[in-house]
């Protein structure tokens, strides 16, 4: 492959980069926990729950799509395995299944997790004027912040 040069130095690729698998392995870990809630959700609100969990892991498989193709602009290979994401994540996977009002709080930690994921990737990609990966971890940023608010919402 030819050399990379969009302005951004290669010390500094390495670390968007770094950041950037990790907001793919928890974007990655919570898009799996939305679609296992979404099978497996019961109760009053199964409906409600059900078509909200599809809604969730449909925007989430095209974001992960956008966070890995960054990482591949960035010169360096995406993580692609459960290993690698399980390693990389910092959201907890869940064994068996819990009660609907248990997955909306799961899933309340697992956006606002994500959040926070972005937001130290935010100020390496600032740090080095890297536009396109702090737009694409700002946009990232507002729909998890925007869908851990409707979350919250649901059990108040």
């Amino acid at each position: 492959m030819s050399k990379i040069d969009i302005g951004i130095s290669e010390t500094d690729r390495e670390a968007i980069a770094g950041g950037l698998k990790k907001v793919l392995a928890d974007s990655y870990t919570l898009y799996l926990q939305t679609h296992n809630f979404h099978w497996n959700v019961t109760g009053p609100q199964f409906r409600e729950l059900h078509l909200m969990f599809e809604e969730h892991y449909n925007e989430l498989a095209l974001a992960v799509d956008d966070i890995a193709e960054r990482i591949r602009t960035l010169g360096f290979t995406a993580p692609g395995t459960y290993r690698a994401f399980a390693e990389l994540s910092s959201i907890e996977e869940v064994d068996g299944v819990p009660e609907a009002s248990e997955m909306v709080r799961l899933l309340t930690h697992g956006h606002e997790q994500v959040v926070k994921t972005c937001r130290s990737v935010l100020r390496v990609a600032q740090d080095a004027d890297d536009e396109s990966t702090s737009a694409l971890v700002s946009d990232r940023m507002r729909v998890h912040e925007k869908t851990a608010w409707m979350l919250r919402a649901m059990v108040q």
